[in-house]
């Protein structure tokens, strides 16, 4: 789906299409002018604040604290996890995160249970023992109340604990208590800091199951490492889905065997006329085996019937004309799409979204829908039928752009919706009919909207978008007679017609990506942008000493860039991994 919207009351006015010949320049100028923007110089403001236990984002659900029971890392300290696969792992993660900055050894082990454990039916918590003299115990408890996603930290001077229902559950607490250890746990270097959590409890469930962000790499194309990257932020802040907008006009970017030009070819171009690129099968798969230890799951978007340029240039069959259409390397919409009355499109889909399916191991498949504006009426709601059986064939659940919302239902359907305007009766009417929302408009979610007038990259179609506007809607009631529970979740979108480098995507992403991530993970309860703002300030530390581009928003009181501490001369023992 591009950033520039359908000509309809709903999604506002249609911008000028941008000449051909401006497209380089345009991306050109992007460029250059982000990377000037990037070099400047941070300001310094206010010294931080001592670190509280309520200092994290996304706000926890409940927090107690305890200022008399302050934690401190000691350098003899091991990690202790139940005797479950899953849970060592999450312990090995925690491990690889602290080691960098503290220079210790943090040994992980796990306490076996006891050998008449089964006999006495003693619960998962029981099992793996108590916690270690002075350090971190990761209990996995099946009867812990905390669903599927939450954690419960307790922080006490003799230990931390940390208790979930899931392995999911502990890597979420696991960020939890990388957020209340000092900035200086960021530093990919060992650093002399007093590593002390503040003492209490934190209970912690998600509002939303689904709660997620997309990257367009059809537009521009970005490599396996950047997109590793974009998971780790995801990571950071709880968010658990990774859409990936796979193909466009511009170009396709995931290998399909049974149709190889579709990338030899179709893959060959991009905005501006680089180089593109695509995945290999092996480069996808890396993706979704790295993003699901992190606990993500990736959601691959085909986007059907339109923008299928660099389907048709591949492929000429698939044209309504059976005529090649030039590449196309600018930013317009709507005028390509799959010839909807020939066989051959629906045996080219059947084919695409099999592979694809079969390289992905999550529920959901994504098949765009939007801004077909030539496929129209009972046209294209009979493709768009006919497509969501051969996706429910291949055992996946359809998610598409809120455009689909005419078309028949089918059993879990899911409808992501970036309208700017809360009225729209069809997506109601669909929502009534069984489908669910993902809620991401496009004046409030869309990362790929300026900040300011003068933020050298991005869009203003659907307005400018501070971090402030990004916090404060809600998803749950934001799209008018659909209640909140057919909301799934909410996601943050990123096009990127203007965006070519990874600085550019993280300068986009952040500081809007904990925003729109409190609103997924957060009770309502607990929105409030004052207090918001302060814990995102915190983050801005954290982020310089990992190294990460981000956006100086001037509604955030940053503090000011601490001195960093001398370095000890010693060698990390891993990389920090989130």
């Amino acid at each position: 789906m591009s950033t520039i919207p359908s000509p309809t009351p709903a999604t506002g006015p249609v911008p000028p299409p941008a000449r051909e010949s401006d497209a380089v320049t345009l991306a050109q100028t992007a460029e250059r002018a982000a990377h000037e923007l990037l070099a400047q110089p941070a300001p310094h403001l206010a010294q931080p604040a001592p670190h509280r236990l309520a200092d994290v984002v996304p706000a926890p659900a409940q927090v107690q604290p305890a200022p008399a029971d302050d934690w401190v890392l000691p350098a003899e300290a091991v990690i202790v996890a139940s005797a479950d696969p899953a849970a060592l792992a999450v312990a090995t993660q925690l491990a690889e995160l602290l080691r960098p900055a503290t220079g210790y050894p943090l040994p992980v082990t796990h306490s076996a249970p006891p050998a008449d454990a089964a006999a006495r039916s003693l619960p998962a918590a029981d099992t793996a023992g108590p916690v270690p003299a002075g350090g971190i115990a990761l209990v996995l408890d099946e009867a812990a109340d905390l669903g599927a996603e939450g954690y419960r930290l307790d922080v006490a001077r003799d230990g931390v604990r940390l208790t979930a229902a899931t392995a999911t559950g502990l890597f979420h607490g696991v960020q939890t208590l990388r957020q209340l250890l000092p900035p200086a746990i960021e530093s990919p270097t060992p650093v002399t800091e007093r590593w002390a959590l503040p003492g209490g409890t934190i209970t912690d469930t998600p509002r939303f199951p689904y709660r997620g962000a997309m990257l367009d790499v059809a537009r521009h194309f970005f490599t396996v490492e950047d997109i590793l990257r974009v998971v780790d932020h995801l990571a950071r802040y709880k968010l658990n889905h990774l859409h990936l907008h796979l193909t466009d006009d511009q170009g396709w970017r995931i290998a399909v065997d049974s149709w190889p030009r579709l990338t030899s070819v179709g893959g060959a171009t991009e905005v501006g006329g680089g180089p593109g690129g695509h995945y290999t099968k092996a480069d996808y798969r890396r993706i979704v085996s790295y993003a699901a230890a992190r606990h993500i799951t990736v959601v691959p978007e085909i986007d059907l019937p339109g923008h299928t340029n660099s389907a048709l240039v591949a492929y000429p069959e698939l044209a309504p004309e059976k005529i090649a259409p030039p590449p196309y390397t600018g930013t317009e919409v709507g005028f390509s799409y799959v010839d909807p009355a020939d066989e051959r499109t629906y045996d080219f889909i059947t084919d695409v979204v099999g592979e694809v399916a079969a390289l992905t191991p999550g529920p959901w498949l994504h098949i765009g829908g939007d801004e077909a504006f030539k496929v129209k009426g009972e046209v294209y709601t009979g493709f768009v039928e006919r497509v969501q059986r051969i996706v429910a064939g291949v055992g996946k659940t359809v998610v598409g752009w809120h455009q689909l919302a005419p078309a028949g239902h089918v059993d879990g359907r899911v409808l992501q919706w970036w309208g700017t305007t809360a009225d729209d009766p069809t997506t109601a009417e669909a929502v009534r009919r069984g489908a669910r929302l993902i809620v991401s408009p496009g004046n409030h979610a869309y990362l790929d909207m300026k900040y300011a007038p003068d933020t050298p990259i991005g869009h203003d179609w659907a307005g400018l978008i501070d971090v402030r506007k990004a916090y404060d809607w809600d998803p749950g009631t934001h799209v008018a007679d659909v209640p909140a529970t057919a909301v799934l979740g909410v996601e943050a979108p990123l096009w990127t017609e203007s965006v070519t480098s990874l600085a550019d995507i993280e300068l986009l992403l952040l500081p809007r990506l904990p925003a729109i991530a409190e609103l997924g993970w957060s009770p309502r309860v607990t929105h409030d942008w004052a207090d918001f703002r302060d814990r995102l300030a915190g983050q801005g530390p954290r982020w310089e000493r990992a190294g990460i581009t981000f956006h100086r928003a001037p509604e955030v009181p940053w503090p000011s860039t601490p001195t960093i501490p001398t370095q000890r001369d010693a060698t990390p023992t891993a990389t920090a991994t989130p």
